[in-house]
């Protein structure tokens, strides 16, 4: 058992991991609470972008990626439905400060694990279900069911890393508050195991523009599992979805394949929100990532922009850790952080989605102003220098608002 932690983080996911690993490596106290017995072993979401390389970068948990199986994609690209394509993003060239790299959150998490136990300042404790929390003037707290009974566990701090139903936002605005709506479109999505290289898909990811069948393929693993998530007709059952699965594959994907020539690993319909909570602080609490906003899968901006959040909050907690900023620097993570959401995520990642069924395929290079835009940068340098300065555009450094600079190098500089 450790003393009073400066920091309860709820939530045992990646950004609850990365944050957790952040602040361990500088030697602040840290209690991470999880509900399930074990790190959610579901490989999930797969690629971060640049700007959340940076955080992982400076977690030092990269080089550890890399050995874990990520690998640097070679581009991403979108096409018709037949795999004629429209427009080309190339990947890394091995070169870049912060090259995207994908590897499934599964893996990910036992990266976090690894180095977490290291730090002995750091502790992790499952089966640790957060029902309920609390604050003063001068401390916050958080009531937990365990084993072996109800506890109260208290810190200077709380952060929810707690996910989409987060106990924590739900406690500070109630069950129904998050404000934002939720896709019409039913999503699903699916791992395989298919040649899609043997079709011309030799880029590790693309995009299908079309109004009915649209859908994201993109390479997950280096043994040759493929993501692909489509759209579906709204209302349907899992049951309905389920059946219809093979004949929506027949249709879609390239090669026309029917179930004997692929091995399906995973099928999971689910519905898309685009919300932003109320606040991401309220005094000694706060959110990150899914617990105070969501987007669309398409791009990768929840992901990515879930990360850049603990990055933030891992400087200004460690400013007031260290005492070179003070308490406010928390007001202003929280107005960042959701300007960044509303003007960026938000913005970018319904564009994302929306231009792969809301418009005809066979104009969208030339009338989609993005896609217009990738194809200029597939030959002008300076375009797609461009496009990976906006890329970035999602981060902020908070360390310029510290009242006192730090004496030496601190974590990331």
């Amino acid at each position: 058992m450790m003393g009073k932690p400066f920091v309860i983080i709820v939530g045992g996911g990646p950004s609850g991991l990365l944050l957790a690993l952040l602040l361990g490596k500088e030697g602040i106290p840290v209690q991470l609470l999880e509900s399930a017995e074990t790190l959610d072993d579901r490989p999930r979401a797969t690629h971060y972008g640049p700007a959340a390389v940076r955080e992982l970068q400076r977690a030092g948990v990269f080089k550890d990626m890399k050995a874990k199986g990520g690998f640097l994609p070679t581009g991403v690209c979108w096409r018709k439905l037949h795999g004629d394509i429209i427009a080309t993003i190339p990947g890394p060239k091995g070169d870049e400060e912060h090259p995207i790299i994908c590897l499934p959150l599964n893996q990910l998490n036992e990266v976090f694990k690894d180095h977490i136990r290291r730090l002995a300042n750091v502790e992790v404790l499952f089966n640790h279900k957060v029902v309920d929390l609390g604050q003063s003037d001068n401390a916050s707290w958080v009531d937990v069911e365990t084993p072996e009974g109800k506890k109260t566990l208290e810190a200077n701090y709380v952060i929810g890393c707690d996910g989409a139903n987060s106990i924590v936002r739900r406690s500070l605005f109630g069950d129904f508050n998050f404000p934002g709506f939720t896709w019409e479109e039913q999503i699903v999505a699916t791992n395989i195991y298919y040649p899609f290289e043997k079709h011309g898909f030799n880029i590790d990811s693309s995009f299908i523009v079309h109004p009915e069948h649209w859908y994201m393929a993109a390479r997950i693993t280096t043994d040759g599992m493929w993501r692909v998530t489509y759209g579906e007709i709204p209302g349907l059952t899992f049951e309905e979805l389920k059946e219809r699965q093979p004949k929506k594959f027949k249709a879609m994907l390239p090669g026309s394949p029917d179930p004997e020539h692929y091995r399906l690993v995973g099928f999971s319909p689910y519905k898309v929100h685009q919300r932003l909570a109320e606040a991401m602080r309220v005094g000694r609490v706060l959110l990150a990532a899914d617990a105070a906003h969501l987007c669309n899968p398409f791009g990768g901006l929840g992901l990515t922009g879930g990360i850049v959040d603990v990055g933030g909050l891992y400087d200004c907690l460690y400013g007031i850790y260290k005492g070179y900023a003070d308490d406010g620097i928390l007001s202003l993570y929280d107005q960042v952080r959701r300007e960044k959401y509303t003007n960026i995520i938000n913005t970018v990642s319904s564009e994302n989605i929306r231009r792969l069924f809301n418009q005809d395929p066979e104009l969208a290079g030339d009338l989609d102003e993005f896609l217009n835009l990738v194809k200029r940068a597939e030959t002008d340098p300076s375009v797609l220098q461009s496009l990976n300065t906006e890329a970035m555009a999602i981060q902020y450094d908070f360390r310029k608002h510290y009242h006192t600079q730090p004496q030496g190098t601190i974590l990331g500089q």
